[in-house]
């Protein structure tokens, strides 16, 4: 079962930016391996349900959720199992534990979650 480590969050004024981290475990998924997975952010904001904020597949192609399009860019390096969340003109409402993983059928992930990484926007 692979490990997933998220960083990077922090505290930021509105408009501010925050990139964030993923790294996969290699003692569990290869780098060959991870290559071929399509991964995604997550969030979860308090009181509310966690959901998928962007993904990236094998390919490089991306998709986003509508709140977050033209401000978050998800991006992947590889050789190093890791995944990234620029996040730019970030907003209040963007305040959350961001996760990310690896998405399945429907809603569903096949990884255990990670502790995630707190992003609060405030000023």
């Amino acid at each position: 079962q692979a490990q997933l480590v998220e960083s990077g969050g922090g505290l930021v004024q509105p408009g501010g930016s925050l990139r964030l981290s993923c790294a996969v475990s290699r003692s569990a998924v290869s780098r060959t391996i991870f290559s071929g997975y399509t991964m995604a952010w997550y969030r979860q904001a308090p009181g509310k349900q966690r959901e998928l904020v962007a993904s990236i597949t094998t390919g490089g192609s991306t998709k986003y959720g509508d709140s977050v399009k033209g401000r978050f860019t998800i991006s992947r390096d590889n050789a190093k199992n890791t995944v990234y969340l620029q996040m730019d003109s970030l907003k209040p409402e963007d305040t959350a534990v961001y996760y990310c993983n690896r998405p399945g059928p429907g809603t569903s992930t096949y990884f255990y979650w990670g502790q995630g990484t707190q992003v609060t926007v405030s000023s």
